[in-house]
């Protein structure tokens, strides 16, 4: 007689916690930035090639699908490396109770959107228009 239960827990099982969105975060964002980095070797590339392949580049990362490419890959940066700082504090033994797992998942969440508005503000202070 087979079950229509799920072999092993699968997400629809569980609720979703911000702990779980996290952890989920952590993961994407280090694919996002592993991917990103791609972009980042065009431009040194571009920079390297000459003013008309810089050219090209620049056009490319100044349009609005190159803002919002930016504006997410200097997020996951941010969130990354927040949350790879929170991991490590937690490897050091500190903030086991839920209620400091709870806590710490928000205040990276938040911080790293601060950091990254942070970023793109000075960017724009600086370079008009990063």
């Amino acid at each position: 007689m087979a079950s229509q239960r799920p072999i092993s827990p699968h997400i629809q099982v569980y609720r979703w916690q911000v702990q779980m969105v996290t952890s989920i975060l952590h993961r994407a964002s280090g694919i996002v930035l592993a991917v990103g980095s791609l972009l980042f070797v065009w431009g040194l590339v571009a920079l390297a090639a000459g003013p008309e392949q810089w050219a090209d580049f620049s056009k490319c990362i100044r349009s609005i699908p190159g803002f919002v490419v930016l504006f997410g890959w200097s997020w996951a940066l941010a969130y990354h490396l927040v949350n790879g700082i929170r991991h490590l504090v937690q490897d050091a033994g500190w903030a086991f109770q839920i209620k400091d797992f709870v806590r710490n998942s928000w205040t990276t969440i938040i911080v790293s959107l601060v950091l990254t508005a942070l970023i793109w503000f000075a960017a724009m202070q600086q370079w008009g228009g990063a």
